[in-house]
């Protein structure tokens, strides 16, 4: 499936969820907000149509994304009946790690591909400053026990911030010692995001070579977001630097949020309400989808003014 630009759009963001366990400073109030009603949040059901349909229009990727995904009951029914949609080829998920423990057993039962683990710091109290909870070692543990799982993708996931700046060194220690990919997300200007101050990714890499000297880069087999580099002594970072370094030209992804909206790029807020087209036929709601990836934006304009900016909070659209 191909946008208006020529871009191959193969990857789908799933939001199941505006709930989350946790209240980071950079994606929700610290008093929480009002949920989603649970009339307004797609079923399970209409989830697995939506991603037949998109399946046939050639999406071979989905990740599972919130809010925090795992709050939802279900989850890994809805991942077992994703695992059978043919042109599916993997299905991973975002998670903050609290609730990852228990569930794990049951979500690579279902057929999880892979997780992503956010973790900003391995200091309790600077976690707590982050998320507004405690929970640490629930989320060190859930890291463990996932890293255990042969053939099981894990990655971990930094939001870098004047909050968790004197902690990168010691983060990147801790993944490499594991053999565990660390990414470092820019922070973008969406919702709670515009009122911290993120590192960008120069920042961020200064602060690298500082502790462990230079990094070598590794060279892609193909265009990639991520920006990957080699620790001297053994372990792999990237950079995922929308902001820095504007990845939009090989932008393979849309997103559908928790409430049925497909969403083409973070920044803007056009683009379809499949919910409102679930009493159509399928072709109908094909055609719609094909129409909203072809008007697909060319690229995003944080930092610049911009028409039809979406208001929402990040965890309103899906991480």
């Amino acid at each position: 499936m191909k946008d208006g630009q020529g871009r191959t759009i193969d990857y789908l963001r799933i939001s199941v969820t505006d709930r989350c366990d946790l209240r980071c400073v950079y994606c929700m109030p610290e008093c929480g907000v009002p949920s989603l009603s649970h009339e307004t949040v797609l079923r399970y059901e209409e989830i697995l149509r939506l991603a037949r349909i998109f399946a046939v229009l050639g999406i071979r990727k989905i990740r599972l994304t919130g809010g925090e995904p795992l709050t939802r009951k279900g989850l890994a029914q809805l991942i077992a009946a994703l695992s059978t949609v043919s042109g599916i080829e993997t299905i991973a998920m975002t998670t903050n790690g609290m609730l990852l423990s228990d569930m794990l057993p049951q979500l690579l039962d279902a057929g999880l591909s892979s997780v992503n683990i956010s973790l900003d710091t391995l200091d309790e109290a600077v976690f707590t400053a982050i998320t507004r909870r405690s929970g640490l070692k629930r989320v060190l543990d859930a890291i463990d026990r996932a890293a255990a799982v042969p053939t099981f993708g894990v990655k971990l996931n930094c939001v870098p911030t004047e909050l968790n700046r004197n902690g990168i060194p010691a983060l990147t220690a801790y993944a490499a010692e594991r053999s565990l990919p660390l990414r470092f997300i820019e922070l973008m200007p969406i919702g709670e995001g515009r009122n911290i101050r993120g590192l960008c990714e120069a920042e961020v890499s200064d602060i690298l070579e500082n502790a462990f000297g230079p990094l070598s880069p590794i060279v892609p087999e193909a265009p990639d977001k991520c920006r990957r580099f080699l620790l001297p002594g053994g372990g792999e970072i990237g950079f995922i630097s929308p902001m820095s370094h504007k990845f939009c030209a090989q932008c393979s992804r849309i997103r559908l949020t928790a409430d049925g909206k497909l969403k083409t790029c973070l920044q803007y807020d056009v683009g379809a309400d499949l919910r409102a087209l679930l009493s159509e036929d399928d072709a109908s709601i094909s055609e719609a989808i094909a129409q909203t990836i072809l008007h697909k934006p060319l690229c995003h304009h944080f930092g610049e003014a911009a028409s039809h900016t979406d208001t929402r909070k990040m965890f309103e659209i899906g991480g």
